[in-house]
């Protein structure tokens, strides 16, 4: 059996995969995350009988290779993931996001370990209407720190494929939305669907508005770390990880359906782009997964959700103060 070790294991992602978890779907779980962002919930209600071991650490400063050793795959979460919130930060976003993911790849190369690693679509910045991962190099236009990053991570891990035979797989994943024990709110649609449960405007970025953009599923997310477990994908390429692209303004039509007073705030934003795209996932359909998730039945479970704590417990005047704002 498989033994596994997940990085930034609390997170948005790994709080949905860890209590997915079955007893018998792998032989040791590790999980590996510094609490920075006080996920101390993900751990609450573990699915019992899996073999979990939780360490408090750093990727950046903790004793990897002894952690790695005798662990079959990697599942490398840990990451600071604000795009716009990563320009006021690059040099944290720089530490963490490809100083941590070095330290990752060569304990890996050092245990033997295979690595799935999670980057994402926004290193495509490209004029074309569709996009996929035969693109250009010119089509490669990271527009954040967090995206150029994860870029660089990416170019990391093809030099150690070649030079130390590390074995690896690449996913570029989506914008996640959906519900999950560790869920995160700067993403759009998450943020979104708690901006107008709260009774606040949308706050959309001014030329975003028909930019289409590509979105994860968080369960289709799970699913395709635990598909690529299942075929041993090790195959040292970059698939696209993509459920659905759409345009913010169909995001908020979406949104208008579940609450129809919903009304948008526009604002300015350090990433500006004139750029609009689709991104294909046709490569990693092709190795038998399917995408189930969908946009509109993701944002009114969120909605559901927020709704349980925020309807009958916000009061009026915190709505209205918020819609001044």
């Amino acid at each position: 059996m498989t033994r596994i070790l997940i990085t930034g294991a609390l997170g948005h992602i790994g709080s949905s995969l860890i209590h997915s978890l079955q007893p018998g779907d792998y032989e040791a779980v590790m999980l590996l995350d510094d609490l920075s962002t006080q996920r101390y919930c993900s751990l609450f209600n573990l699915p019992p009988g899996v073999p979990f071991t939780f360490v408090e650490d750093s990727i950046c400063s903790g004793p990897l290779d002894a952690y790695f050793d005798g662990v079959d795959v990697v599942i490398h979460l840990a990451a600071i993931t604000n795009a716009a919130g990563s320009f006021e930060i690059q040099e944290e976003v720089e530490r963490v996001n490809f100083e941590g993911t070095e330290r990752v790849a060569q304990a890996c190369v050092e245990s033997g370990s295979k690595l799935i690693f999670i980057s994402t679509t926004s290193v495509y910045g490209t004029n074309q209407k569709v996009i996929d991962e035969s693109c250009s190099s010119a089509e490669l236009n990271p527009q954040s720190p967090y995206a150029l990053s994860k870029l660089r991570a990416e170019e990391l891990l093809d030099g150690l494929g070649k030079s130390s035979g590390l074995r690896y797989f690449v996913g570029r994943f989506g914008t996640i939305f959906g519900c999950s024990p560790g869920m995160r709110f700067h993403t759009a649609i998450n943020k979104f669907c708690w901006q107008a449960c709260t009774g606040q405007r949308l706050t959309v970025w001014r030329t975003a508005l028909n930019q289409r953009r590509p979105y994860l599923d968080l369960e289709d997310a799970v699913r395709a770390i635990k598909f690529v477990l299942r075929r041993d994908q090790f195959d040292n390429q970059i698939y696209n990880i993509v459920t659905e692209n759409s345009t913010v303004a169909e995001i908020a039509a979406l949104i208008k359906r579940q609450i129809p007073d919903t009304e948008l705030r526009y604002i300015d934003a350090a990433i500006m782009n004139q750029l609009s795209y689709t991104v294909a996932n046709d490569k990693f359909r092709k190795l038998g997964f399917e995408f189930r998730g969908s946009l509109d039945e993701g944002i009114a479970e969120t909605v559901r959700l927020i709704r349980g704590v925020s309807q009958s417990r916000f009061p009026a005047e915190v709505a209205q103060t918020a819609n001044t704002k």
